[in-house]
């Protein structure tokens, strides 16, 4: 895996410190949204991704290594392209988490909030330019 060289830490140690404390929450956020189907993971460690990139190459590398997000984050870094495969995924997981969820609520007003969230959710998704060789950089 290529590794890309950080940009320019923050020279700021209170931006430095504000960068890396938001990291962290959206690293917890993004652990957060791996469990929780209403609470998504990618946008949050992508702001993880750019705060650690101003505040810890320590905190950055550990992002970029790691096996599971790690080649989309450096597809991302690399030309801000999600894979096609990872997009697929992410539309089911959509799909079916709050599919079970509308089912699972009764009071009506809150499936059609559960509804309008998920179909943001596609969108925001379908925006995200796709990687045309739909393959993670190395």
């Amino acid at each position: 895996m290529t590794m890309h060289p950080p940009s320019k830490i923050a020279q700021n140690r209170l931006a430095r410190g504000l960068y890396f404390s938001l990291g962290l929450l959206a690293a917890g956020l993004a652990v957060l949204g791996s469990f929780l189907p209403v609470l998504p993971t990618t946008p949050f460690l992508i702001l993880a991704t750019a705060c650690f990139v101003r505040s810890s190459s320590r905190f950055h590398q550990l992002l970029l290594t790691n096996r599971i997000f790690g080649p989309y984050l450096v597809q991302w870094e690399h030309d801000h392209t999600v894979p096609r495969e990872a997009k697929r995924k992410a539309y089911t997981l959509v799909v079916l988490s709050f599919g079970l969820s509308i089912y699972l609520v009764g009071a009506p007003w809150l499936r059609f909030t559960l509804a309008g969230i998920g179909v943001v959710l596609l969108v925001l998704l379908y925006r995200l330019p796709t990687t045309p060789s739909g393959e993670p950089v190395d």
